[in-house]
């Protein structure tokens, strides 16, 4: 009797499982940021080897996870000295990725790739420059890596560039803050400047509309975000942000720009960084920083870039960084906010793994992906809407750019 009560009470656990996992699997999983490119150059690691427990993807994981495409970040910081051909040995590190494993990676340049990609099953590996301070005030430069693949680029990063503030800049020079910058930064070292695009910015713009780049407002200042609105023909994305209202960090869209950027067509992908997602988060880093900041220093000290030092030294210290991890509840509170302002067409992911210290706990890494379809199916999204959340999204956006 006991074993018959039993067994019809894991009946329906059983047959939840089975379904957000089917939904999971069946559907098309898109992020559109990950940074094991630059993570893997500062760990000297190889990404198509097993790094559980070193970092947030490797390609097994990838697969684990059930991601049918991946863009992949280049990132450096503003520190570089020639940060143009620092991008380029990323692009060549994701390249040798491609080289080594034929059969599970293919590089993905048009719609027409991706579809071919999903119908062989291999990872559809795309990439997004994060930081106009890549192409060096050269427009030349911006056709060289789209000739290489890059199919978005965020238009600043903390940094600003000589032709676009960023929100790091826009916020700094309205209240100076004394406090560690959440994530990298930049502080008021220079003149005030005029906020938002210069000409030479609006071309950058109008190329890439013509390319079939897409336009990334992730990071970029109001005025900036302002302008691009202004002069982009083709829909904009943001491809790692979260919603300002729920967590009032710099890098979070407010509501008329999270309203503006779906008025283009475009995409709001969800960031998975503790501190865009919860708002008591950065004041427990601070302490944090504080506490190991010698460690820190001495990382960056021996080459490495800021935001990576911080998050060796948060692996090293795991147990302390996972007592000022959120719970995933706090993710999917900012994906129903959109949904609710703008519609479900106009929301995606773009975890920014291997680029942040401390994801919700539940997400330890991309092999972890499927419960964000557990608990979207638990939150009463039918499974149309939630493949339109995983995947569906951002191939409708891709396709508008093209």
């Amino acid at each position: 009797m006991f074993l018959r009560t039993l067994l019809l009470l894991l009946i329906p656990f059983f047959c939840f499982s089975q379904k957000y996992k089917k939904i999971h699997n069946r559907a098309v999983l898109a992020d559109t940021h990950n940074d094991i490119p630059s993570s893997a150059i500062e760990k000297k690691l190889a990404f198509d080897t097993n790094l559980k427990g070193k970092t947030h993807s490797d390609l097994n994981r990838i697969f684990e996870g059930g991601l049918d495409v991946q863009q992949f970040s280049i990132f450096c910081d503003g520190e570089q000295t020639n940060p143009f051909n620092y991008a380029n040995r990323e692009i060549d590190s994701v390249y040798e990725w491609v080289r080594r494993n034929p059969s599970k990676m293919m590089m993905v340049y048009t719609p027409a790739d991706l579809q071919k990609a999903l119908k062989e099953k291999k990872l559809a590996t795309m990439l997004g420059v994060e930081g106009g301070h890549m192409i060096e005030n050269d427009l030349g430069k911006l056709d060289a890596f789209y000739k290489r693949g890059m199919r978005y680029m965020t238009i600043t990063w903390n940094n600003s560039t000589d032709w676009a503030t960023s929100a790091a800049y826009e916020t700094a020079s309205q209240a100076p803050s004394k406090s560690p910058p959440p994530a990298g930064g930049e502080t008021l070292k220079a003149p005030e400047r005029k906020k938002g695009l210069t000409e030479f910015g609006n071309s950058v713009i109008k190329r890439m509309n013509e390319l079939g780049v897409m336009v990334d407002v992730s990071h970029v200042g109001e005025q900036t975000f302002w302008d691009i609105i202004k002069i982009s023909s083709k829909p904009i994305i943001a491809s790692h942000s979260c919603v300002w209202t729920l967590c009032p960090h710099r890098r979070n869209l407010k509501d008329d720009q999270i309203k503006a950027i779906a008025k283009t067509g475009g995409v709001v992908f969800l960031n998975f960084y503790a501190g865009f997602i919860d708002s008591t988060y950065e004041l427990k880093r601070n302490a944090f920083i504080q506490q190991h900041q010698t460690e820190i220093n001495q990382l960056v000290q021996e080459g490495k870039q800021k935001d990576y030092a911080l998050m060796m030294v948060s692996e090293k210290y795991k147990s302390e960084m996972d007592e000022l991890r959120p719970p995933l509840s706090l993710l999917l509170d900012h994906l129903d906010y959109i949904v609710k302002l703008v519609g479900i067409d106009h929301v995606g992911m773009g975890s920014d793994f291997d680029g942040i210290e401390a994801p919700p706990l539940e997400l330890n890494g991309v092999e972890d992906y499927p419960l964000i379809t557990k608990a979207l199916l638990e939150r009463g999204y039918s499974k149309k809407n939630i493949r339109k959340i995983l995947g569906g999204n951002f191939i409708r956006v891709f396709k508008a750019n093209e």
